[in-house]
């Protein structure tokens, strides 16, 4: 978390997290429906999931688990709606490994209509990873890793989402896979936190101290090797 934080305040941008390239398999060829991955609760919206896809009139399969804390939204809001949707949408529970490296790239695009900022979203830049390009509302750290028109969709409503539906033929499977071995693979991540680490060292044998708002992140004790 503090490594986290310090990246942040001296880059700007949020520190990269990785996924491995043999477990995400680049697919060229877009599958015919649409995937929903992650948790089953209210901020997921799987629902306007379920819309886009009816509204598309294209097929939608979900992969999701319910923790004991959803089963109450889940009965009474989503349940329902996987039941009146059956003709189009296909629940298959939780996947793990090459069952979700399976899902992800044989899919046409992934739908990430979140209700919150979202921290991260490794499910993004998995999907990305094996060439699938990515619609996601506009929260917490979409706009950072999904490059509007290039990598998939950011929007705000599901109108807007339904019509990229329509439109994800415009974006490249494989500049998908090229963005996510350029900003999101191991070797990035490591070359990253090298120059950060780099300029706090710097920085230090300055006497320089980090921005006022990371202050409290700092405890010079924690660093004997450059406080001497």
């Amino acid at each position: 978390m503090r490594s986290g934080a310090l990246y942040r305040a001296l880059t700007g941008r949020r520190p990269s997290i990785t996924v491995c390239l043999e477990i995400c398999t680049f697919q060229p060829q877009a599958g015919k429906y649409l995937a929903f991955l992650g948790r089953i609760s209210p901020e997921k919206r799987l629902d306007r999931a379920i819309e886009i896809a009816r509204r598309a009139g294209v097929p939608l399969k979900v992969s999701a688990k319910i923790y004991d804390e959803d089963q109450p939204y889940f009965q009474s809001t989503i349940a329902p709606l996987l039941s009146a949707s059956r003709s189009f949408v296909e629940f298959i529970g939780e996947t793990g490994g090459e069952r979700k490296n399976e899902f992800l790239r044989g899919a046409s695009a992934l739908l990430f209509p979140i209700d919150w900022a979202e921290p991260f979203g490794l499910v993004m830049i998995e999907a990305l990873a094996c060439g699938t390009p990515v619609i996601a509302w506009r929260n917490g750290s979409v706009p950072e890793i999904v490059e509007h028109g290039v990598t998939g969709f950011v929007v705000d409503s599901v109108h807007e989402a339904t019509t990229c539906v329509g439109r994800i033929s415009e974006i490249s499977r494989a500049e998908c896979r090229r963005a996510f071995e350029e900003r999101f693979d191991s070797r990035r991540m490591a070359l990253d936190y090298v120059s950060v680490y780099r300029r706090l060292t710097t920085d230090f044998a300055a006497g320089a101290r980090l921005p006022a708002a990371y202050e409290d992140l700092h405890d010079q004790s924690g660093w004997p090797l450059l406080n001497g």
